[in-house]
Formats: structure tokens, C-alpha cells, sequence
């Protein structure tokens, strides 16, 4: 089998539908899973616009952190439009438990800006805040070969903060993430399930809705150090609920996926990924992602020092 160049496969990683919960994965397919005893820094700005109109239950915002991770942010009852720009910082850490396994982590903090106007009426308001903590493990199953690779990962809420109150372990996220590498292209789906429990929030009691997503995607190695991405994410979400009362009905969405990213080093990687609507209600939104492995040297890339991967 042909292999795809270094840091196109950085690329592909950093972002495609090949990635897991824990967020952007590293530089290499045979690096896919950290190194034993070694850690990566994995960090990611997200920027999410939602507009909302004729909103009589308080649809919530969802923001999307990265492949299989998602933000929900509550909306005030009765707005019948609205506005909201939404920024998230997440930090996170993965380390090599063994050659097949990895430990991970990752915390968010948000920003929140929405306009919001009611017949004659209009407000505004702004909030930013601790959003939420992670803790996961990915795993590697089968690696690509005489058939495709197969990555499995869990991973549980150590913390999430809603409008009034703080819940721990109440939210849990489970999937795979099958690829095929097929010079100089590199054919991926991911399948992810969120579970959400009941948790307080002030004297309410609050069940976020779980979802269901498919992510299918194609990514193009256009040279050693730069790839292109594209894909469809297809999500179904079930409603929340308040006090045991449904808030809505299930929701689908479909958006559209692409991105472009570049290695920096062999160590180091930078990604652009933006996310359109196709259907539903979900806005768009963009993220840049920067990953970093502590195992590697950093090489420049001014220098012609690019190796292929190996990706079996």
C-alpha cells in the first residue's frame, strides 16, 4: 500500500471525521494513538453564530468543540428571536497508557454574546464562564491493513456547568472511528452516542437531550505538509427536558465539513475547519486547532526533512 506524506496525515488527523471525542488527534497514522509514556498538547478556539427566530421554548445553542464534542447552552424561554455569537477555549492533554490506548483530558471555558427582541422589545447580555471537563480513553483495535482500521473511545463529564448549578458524571459520549488510507486519499466515518442524565440546575431539574452522530469524510493529501478536508455530519438530538416535561420534539441536522491544515514541524500542527448548515437550525461555525507532541523534536518545516507515515 502507498502511504500519504507525514504531516498530511497530521492533517487529516487534526480534524477529519478520523478524529475522536477527545478532539484532534496527532501527527501520524502510525502515531494515532500516543506514544507509551509520552503526552500531547491538544488546543482549540471555536467560534459558533446561531439565529434563532420564533422560539417559544428555548431551543438551546450547540457548539461544536470538535468532531464528537459538543457544548449546549440553554436559551431563555419565550425569546421569539435571537442572536448569539459564542467563543470556546479548550485546553487539553492525551498520554500513552500503552501502544493500543491512550488517557486524555481536555477543559472548555466560554464566552456568550446574544441580542434578543420581542415585538417592541429588545435585549442584550453577555456571560463568559468554566464550560466543562473531560475525561476519556481511546483505543485501537484493528490497524489499517487488508482491512480498515477501527478506533473505539469512551469518555465521561468530570464536570459541566449549566445556567445556575454544577453537575459531575452525568454525561457520557461512546464511539468508533473506522478509516482506509488509499494514496493519496484517506476515506473515514465516525459514530458517536451521547448519553445525558438528570442533574439540578438551581431548583430545576434538567436532562440535556442525547444525540446520535454520523460524520462520514474525505480527506486529500495535496502535498507533504498539507491537506484538504471535506465531509457531512449528520446528527439526531433528542429534546431536553425539564422537570420531566419534553421542551420540544427530536431534532436532525446535517452540516457540511471542510477544512485545510498545515504542518508547522514534526511536531507541531495547525488546522482550519469550518462547519455550515445544510439543514436544520445550527448556524455555522469555525475552529482552529493546534496540536503538539512533547515526543518529537521540531524540526522547521522551511526544511525538506517530511517522511512518508506508515500507516499499517
Amino acid at each position: 500500500m502507498k502511504l500519504l506524506p507525514k504531516h498530511s496525515c497530521a492533517a487529516l488527523l487534526l480534524f477529519g471525521a478520523t478524529s475522536f471525542a477527545s478532539a484532534e488527534l496527532p501527527l501520524t497514522i502510525e502515531d494515532l494513538i500516543t506514544a507509551k509514556g509520552k503526552v500531547t498538547l491538544d488546543a482549540t478556539f471555536s467560534y459558533a453564530n446561531s439565529n434563532q427566530q420564533g422560539v417559544a421554548a428555548g431551543e438551546p445553542i450547540i457548539v461544536q468543540t470538535g468532531p464528537t464534542s459538543f457544548i449546549t447552552i440553554p436559551t431563555r424561554i419565550g425569546e421569539t428571536r435571537t442572536d448569539t455569537d459564542t467563543s470556546v477555549a479548550t485546553a487539553g492533554l492525551r498520554y500513552g497508557l500503552t501502544k493500543d490506548a491512550e488517557l486524555y483530558g481536555r477543559s472548555s471555558y466560554l464566552w456568550n454574546s446574544s441580542r434578543s427582541s420581542s415585538f417592541s422589545d429588545t435585549s442584550s447580555n453577555s456571560s463568559n464562564r468554566f464550560s466543562d471537563a473531560w475525561l476519556g480513553l481511546n483505543y485501537r483495535f484493528l490497524k489499517d491493513g487488508e482491512t480498515p482500521a477501527l478506533l473505539g473511545f469512551v469518555e465521561a463529564a468530570l464536570a459541566e456547568r449549566l445556567k445556575e448549578s454544577s453537575s459531575t458524571a452525568k454525561s457520557w459520549l461512546a464511539g468508533a472511528t473506522s478509516y482506509s488510507v488509499v494514496d493519496p486519499v484517506v476515506l473515514s466515518l465516525t459514530a458517536a452516542y451521547r448519553f445525558n442524565q438528570e442533574r439540578r440546575d438551581g431548583v430545576q431539574r434538567y436532562t440535556p437531550g442525547n444525540f446520535l452522530l454520523l460524520n462520514p469524510s474525505l480527506a486529500f493529501a495535496a502535498n507533504d505538509r498539507v491537506t484538504l478536508t471535506g465531509g457531512v455530519q449528520w446528527l439526531s438530538r433528542q429534546p431536553d427536558r425539564i422537570d420531566g416535561v419534553s421542551q420540544s420534539f427530536r431534532r436532525t441536522t446535517t452540516d457540511l465539513n471542510f477544512g485545510v491544515a498545515y504542518g508547522l514541524s514534526d511536531a507541531t500542527s495547525v488546522a482550519f475547519s469550518a462547519t455550515t448548515n445544510a439543514s436544520g437550525s445550527s448556524g455555522s461555525s469555525v475552529r482552529i486547532n493546534l496540536l503538539h507532541s512533547f515526543d518529537k523534536a521540531s524540526t522547521p518545516a522551511s526544511q525538506p526533512t517530511f517522511k512518508k507515515g506508515n500507516a499499517s
